[in-house]
């Protein structure tokens, strides 16, 4: 064999190489799920009413449903995995899961991940009885309302607020709700994962969501690059819409009908 046979042969040999381990990394997520017949969906373990451990131990809530309709959907076995705030990211682009249900989509996330439709809302809404009128930032005049300290919930009240509302501010969640519940505040403002709680349970008061300060839908992320994935998903979600499955399972959650409004960034 000659030096430039030889040469050619090695170089033909490095490209089939390159070919293989570029195929290797390019491989295709939901080909991989299908064949491996499961699919490993990150979820916050403690978050109702998206995701809580039930009466027999088993997580149950609004994520549950969808990351089960997913599953269903691709004919795989659901796995769920317990994530957190500061690990759920590096578990997604270290393949230990497929997918992460309630994340919320930044600019920031989105140089590192990639999101599939939004399927769940999102918004800070002010809370208060039926039997007190408030349709609008304006009926805040003159009102006493309940904020947790320091959180998005208080920007966006101190915000939109007139100079007359009464904020008090607390430094928790359940501060804010015990506030309201014992009439120390006519209104509170939080997020629609915390007011579906109240909602619920507060049968004689007969709390209602007034109106929204802000809306920020969550999405579904994946590595970046699954188009085929994605698609399955959004097709999922699509047809949850369409067939009223995911309508049933905000009225179930989070107590109130699902609004196409609140899935939009």
């Amino acid at each position: 064999m000659t030096a430039l046979m030889k040469l050619r042969y090695a170089a033909t040999a490095a490209i089939a190489v390159f070919g293989i381990l570029a195929g290797a990394a390019q491989a295709d997520e939901l080909a991989d799920i299908k064949a491996a017949g499961e699919i490993n969906i990150g979820i916050f373990s403690d978050f109702p009413p998206f995701s809580s451990a039930s009466a027999d131990m088993s997580i149950k809530g609004y994520d549950v449903d969808v990351a089960q309709k997913i599953a269903d959907g691709l004919g795989v076995k659901l796995n769920l995995v317990s994530v957190t705030g500061q690990n759920r990211i590096a578990y997604l682009n270290d393949d230990r899961v497929d997918l992460l249900m309630s994340v919320g989509y930044s600019k920031e996330r989105a140089e590192v991940i990639d999101f599939a439709a939004p399927y769940a809302p999102y918004y800070i809404a002010v809370i208060g009885p039926a039997a007190l009128k408030v349709s609008g930032k304006e009926d805040l005049a003159d009102k006493t309302v309940a904020v947790n300290r320091g959180t998005l919930e208080d920007t966006s009240l101190t915000a939109a607020a007139p100079g007359s509302a009464a904020i008090q501010r607390f430094e928790n969640y359940n501060s804010v709700i015990q506030a309201f519940i014992s009439g120390q505040t006519q209104l509170m403002v939080v997020g629609n994962d915390v007011g579906a709680q109240v909602l619920a349970r507060q049968d004689e008061l007969k709390p209602e969501q007034k109106f929204q300060l802000l809306s920020s839908p969550s999405h579904i992320a994946l590595r970046k690059g699954e188009e085929g994935l994605k698609k399955a998903v959004n097709d999922s979600v699509a047809a949850m819409i369409a067939d009223g499955s995911l309508d049933a399972s905000s009225k179930s959650w989070l107590k109130a009908p699902l609004n196409p409004e609140n899935l939009k960034d």
